[in-house]
């Protein structure tokens, strides 16, 4: 199969197709559902007890990707502003990068980071975001000055639905979510990166052993996944947004299809060609973005929700969710487990579908779980 779009920057005659070819956006937490009250938070017994989290960071504009460092240190995203920011416990954020062709229409700009699971050896950061032209996988030095290296470019990009989520897998490759890109036709077609999950290795190649021969996608069907993690077993779970009813936590295999735009949440599986999600919820109660897997739980950072989702997990199966933190920080983006296994959120309240309060946003660490 032929990858017009990898490894290099799409053309501007690409980017003219794009836009004429793009609906309306679908924002993240569409704007006519009506706000969820804020419930007393669930715990029921078995759910982690987070206790009371630590401040990293505050005054962030719409923090959007984690990288944890050797040392303790983390990397973040700034989606409005497209800088990387390095922190230290107990100290100011510190610029370390910018990309000032980072473009946000609506859901765009600098959105997921991955850290090499060589970093110790090679300093290597991966970096998605979208530019005027296209959405681009590229790779930098944590501590370096030079250009960004283009990993996977021309992506194309429409007005909303970015997904945007890196993170490397037990296997040493690298995972993109890529969103349809409000063009949702383009999520049942395999040749195009349009509403798939894409599996390359870390110089940017089609990875062994993928679905597809030498094409990078690695499941179809998807309308918005944000978030990706992987249980104990080395099963890969993701989180996807839905239109305007069902959100989903799916299971990942090579191949499958999730069903978008033909289905949303459950429903006929066409007699196997679909894959329904293990667990739904409606769109007002989560707008899951990222989600993180420790101790046989899984973690969802909810958006429109404004809490996070403890999901127990057994094997294959998706245990009954409960809600923490309900209204307490307002929406939630991110949520990635650290090497000294402390959870860390990031919140999402500076964007135009927050409600910013004082000292948003945030990027909070609870130590234990």
């Amino acid at each position: 199969m032929s990858v017009p779009w990898r490894r290099t920057a799409v053309a501007a005659v690409v980017a003219a197709a794009v836009l004429a070819g793009c609906a309306a956006p679908g924002p993240e937490a569409p704007s006519s559902a009506p706000r969820p009250p804020a419930p007393a938070p669930s715990t029921p017994a078995g759910t982690p007890d987070l206790g009371a989290p630590e401040e990293i960071a505050t005054n962030l504009a719409v923090p959007w990707g984690l990288a944890f460092l050797p040392g303790g240190d983390a990397l973040v995203s700034e989606r409005e502003t497209g800088r990387v920011l390095r922190l230290t416990p107990g100290r100011p954020p510190e610029p370390v990068r910018e990309f000032p062709d980072a473009v946000v229409q609506t859901e765009g700009g600098l959105l997921g980071l991955a850290a090499s699971p060589r970093i110790g050896q090679d300093d290597l950061v991966y970096a998605y975001y979208t530019t005027a032209v296209d959405a681009r996988i590229v790779r930098f030095r944590a501590r370096g000055t030079d250009p960004p290296e283009v990993v996977l470019g021309g992506i194309p990009r429409g007005p909303g639905h970015s997904g945007g989520r890196l993170a490397f897998g037990p296997d040493g490759m690298l995972y993109a979510t890529v969103g349809d890109g409000t063009m949702s036709d383009r999520a049942q077609d395999p040749a195009g990166p349009n509403g798939k999950i894409l599996r390359i290795t870390p110089e940017g190649d089609p990875a062994p052993g993928n679905p597809f021969p030498g094409s990078p996608v690695y499941s179809l069907g998807h309308r918005n996944p944000q978030g990706i993690a992987w249980d104990a077993a080395g099963r890969m779970w993701a989180a996807e947004f839905g239109q305007d009813e069902v959100d989903e936590i799916n299971i990942i295999e090579p191949g499958r299809n999730y069903g978008w735009p033909v289905v949303e949440g459950v429903g006929d599986t066409a007699s196997g060609r679909f894959t329904n999600p293990l667990r739904t919820w409606t769109v007002a109660e989560a707008s899951p973005s990222g989600i993180a897997i420790a101790g046989g739980t899984l973690y969802m950072a909810a958006l429109q929700g404004e809490r996070l989702w403890t999901v127990p997990l057994d094997g294959d199966r998706a245990g009954e969710p409960a809600s923490q933190l309900s209204g307490r920080y307002g929406r939630l983006r991110t949520a990635q487990v650290a090497p000294d296994g402390a959870l860390w959120l990031t919140t999402s309240n500076t964007q135009r579908s927050g409600d910013a309060r004082g000292g948003d946003d945030r990027v909070l660490r609870f130590p234990s779980r």
